[in-house]
């Protein structure tokens, strides 16, 4: 079981960093993981806010929620990311979405701004929704590379990293390190790699119009 801190929400101080790579429009960057019970989103967001807050020196607020089942229904956690000081910890007007799930895409979508950018399992979300957004293999790759799908969540977090810059590599990877047991640091390691892969193959598709430019800079980033 991973580490797991005593509350849901992480902060810390600007600490006069250089400035990343995501642009804070409004000073306020929304991220929502969503997928199925049993998939490590509820994880996956503790180590976001974390590598973000602890490793990157922005303030990050942790929120989460289960469906009517702990495993097999709907969940999903939210993570916003701000220079300055996070007043209401909810996600209301993604920036970001990630869907592992039809069910997560649908209910999800729609709240996404105009050129917010979508990440969608290739595999599970059949039915995409009519927008411009960034689709993997992600369980698929996972089994395939690494033998299990229990590391979905902790791939998804290395494309995250590689395709948006809204945290750093070397601040993520430690978090993961930290969050959990010594033994399974390599694993996660090469979990976070094949994330980072799938970002720099991933497919864009219906990127038209003024999000093109969104996703295409994302895109070029290393």
């Amino acid at each position: 079981m991973p580490k797991t801190k005593s509350n849901n929400e992480t902060k810390a101080k600007k600490r006069g960093r250089k400035k990343k790579r995501v642009e804070f429009a409004e000073d306020r960057y929304e991220i929502r993981l969503s997928g199925s019970g049993g998939q490590g989103l509820i994880t996956a967001g503790v180590i976001l806010a974390d590598a973000i807050a602890v490793g990157d020196g922005k303030n990050a607020a942790h929120t989460q929620s289960y469906g009517p089942e702990a495993r097999g229904g709907r969940t999903r956690c939210d993570v916003i990311v701000s220079e300055d000081e996070i007043y209401f910890p909810e996600a209301t007007n993604l920036d970001l979405l990630l869907a592992l799930t039809q069910e997560a895409a649908d209910a999800y979508a729609p709240l996404l701004k105009e050129c917010g950018v979508l990440i969608v399992d290739e595999e599970a979300v059949k039915h995409k929704p009519n927008r411009p957004y960034v689709a993997a293999a992600f369980t698929k790759e996972t089994v395939k590379m690494l033998g299990r799908a229990i590391a979905t969540n902790i791939v998804a977090l290395g494309f995250i990293a590689q395709y948006t810059g809204i945290v750093s590599k070397k601040s993520l990877e430690n978090s993961v390190v930290t969050q959990f047991p010594t033994k399974f640091a390599e694993n996660n390691k090469k979990a976070l790699k094949l994330g980072f892969d799938l970002a720099k193959n991933a497919t864009l598709v219906g990127g038209f119009g003024a999000c093109e430019d969104n996703y295409e800079t994302e895109l070029d980033r290393t």
